[in-house]
């Protein structure tokens, strides 16, 4: 029998054991050296000090350092294939990132992105990774320092005339599954620095503080917020967007073997058991009673909203002493006003926006990055710091406050501005005035005999209506990509017989093509 008994207890303690250990995956990516644009100075730094960080901190790190399309692949398929099984993944990059159309996506450091359809070859979406670990891990954490000003997304928008609106500075926020935490260097839409140090202002606060003893990421973060804002003079200030359910500590504060993130099976079922047992109730008590109980839960947001929605039924002229009823569908319509209530609050930002010239686009009440670009430019001109870029009474009755324009008029090449608008400009091609000899010739006259010759006569001067409306697409018409490799000057004859040159100011920046 005390053989059998401490058998057990040593079998015991083997299972506790395999029960707290935790499988932890991280993916570490720093691209510096990119081929076709400067080289940024601190991200292969910044990869080599975060791997070494978090394999220190219980994590299987998978590295790469200055990957090309094909390396991200390959890392990224190691990356996932190891999330098997995985309680908490990691993700970490530093280096170019840009945001078209409100998706974000990474660099490659062979990217070129010379045209929009070279996108989808020669970069790597962001949502292609968080749908892979969300796919496979119920704890995500994701971690960008790529919002650097980018040249890549300066050629792209180049490359796409009137539609480089869609190209926005830094990156876009992401929505993301719950478990998942993506932080960012600097808001959603703006520029981070790449700083002067070994590292940059935001990997530096990260080495600081992350995996501190006991402390949850979402309170290391915060740390990490305050280090940047006083590293950069509050011109970069790290965001986060989180819909984690329950604490990630790093590390434990008794230095033990770090546990398995807080979200036990058995609360999370108890919270969705509650949630659906209230979730079409009109009484507040019960909403309440909810946030009490998980004020940082997977429903708190819409409890809350919840709670606004009874008040407003509930306040004097609203709905009250009705049956539930009636009560219920009362709630419903408030709920749908007061999605009304937001797309006329946005549809008038959008049209003040446009009212001070900073091109929100259409004014159909709903928020994208359009309009979210159109409002940090009235920032930027205005000079304006505003905690957020979406839509709020605050931000409306800022606008609303200036009575003159604030975004400069901005047009196309071919375009000039006049009386507050872009209006095509149309020149006249101006050729050379004929010599004193040009434009004659010698007419044989009728056969009587003697020779004559008729007054000068003008030649045609040359018709250039056939020619591009401008060089640049001459050129493109005319050259293949990398045809004029290693050169800074092309000059050529157009098929319309219309000579053009072309220069740039180093190998691999675009082309600048005018007529002569």
């Amino acid at each position: 029998m005390p053989f059998l008994r401490t058998a057990l207890a040593v079998l015991l303690v083997f299972c506790a054991s395999q029960a707290l250990a935790e499988k932890r995956v991280a993916l570490v990516i720093g691209n510096s050296a990119y081929q076709h644009v400067a080289t940024l100075p601190n991200p292969g730094n910044d990869a080599a000090d975060m791997a070494a960080k978090l394999g220190g901190l219980g994590f299987e790190v998978v590295i790469g350092v200055d990957l090309d399309l094909s390396g991200v692949r390959r890392v990224l398929r190691d990356f996932v294939g190891r999330l098997d099984g995985a309680d908490l993944a990691l993700f970490f990059y530093a280096g170019h990132g840009l945001q078209v159309d409100g998706e974000n996506y990474l660099a490659p450091v062979d990217a070129r992105l010379a045209s929009h359809v070279d996108l989808d070859f020669e970069a790597v979406p962001m949502n292609l990774i968080l749908s892979a670990m969300e796919r496979s891990t119920r704890v995500n954490v994701v971690l960008l320092d790529a919002c650097r000003d980018n040249p890549l997304a300066v050629n792209l928008a180049r490359s796409m005339g009137t539609r480089s609106a869609s190209v926005g500075r830094g990156l876009a926020k992401v929505g993301t599954g719950i478990g998942t935490l993506i932080a960012f260097a600097t808001q959603p839409g703006n520029v981070a620095l790449d700083g002067s140090g070994r590292n940059s202002p935001f990997t530096s606060a990260l080495l600081k503080h992350l995996g501190e003893p006991g402390r949850d990421i979402t309170r290391e973060l915060i740390e990490v917020r305050r280090d940047v804002l006083a590293a950069t003079g509050g011109k970069q200030v790290p965001w986060d967007n989180s819909s984690l359910t329950g604490e990630v500590v790093l590390k434990p504060a008794d230095g033990s073997q770090p546990a398995a993130a807080q979200e036990p099976a058995t609360n999370q079922a108890a919270e969705l058991a509650y949630w659906e047992t209230i979730k079409d109730a009109t009484d507040r008590d019960l909403f309440d009673a909810y946030l009490q109980q998980y004020p940082d839960g997977a429903f708190a947001s819409l409890a809350r909203a919840k709670i606004r929605i009874i008040e407003r039924v509930s306040a004097p002229g609203g709905v009250t002493d009705v049956p539930a009823g009636q009560l219920v569908a009362a709630v419903d319509l408030a709920a749908a006003a007061a999605s009304t209530d937001d797309r006329a609050l946005t549809r008038s930002i959008q049209q003040q926006l446009n009212r001070l010239g900073c091109q929100a686009g259409s004014e159909d009440g709903l928020w994208g990055s359009g309009s979210r670009k159109a409002l940090e430019a009235f920032a930027r001109h205005s000079k304006v710091e505003l905690a957020t870029l979406e839509p709020s009474s605050d931000v409306l009755e800022r606008l609303k406050a200036e009575k003159a324009r604030i975004c400069p008029l901005s047009c196309a090449r071919n375009q000039e501005a006049k009386d507050g608008r872009c209006v095509t400009i149309r020149r006249e091609a101006k050729l050379p005035e004929p010599s004193e000899t040009q434009g004659t010739a010698k007419i044989p006259a009728k056969n009587t005999g003697t020779r004559a010759i008729s007054p000068p006569a003008e030649l045609p001067k040359k018709n250039y209506a056939n020619c591009p409306a401008n060089a640049d697409v001459a050129f493109r018409q005319m050259f293949t990509r990398g045809s004029g490799r290693g050169r800074t000057t092309i000059a050529a004859t157009h098929a319309c017989g219309r000579a053009f040159a072309c220069h740039r100011a180093a190998r691999g920046q675009p082309w600048d093509c005018g007529w002569r």
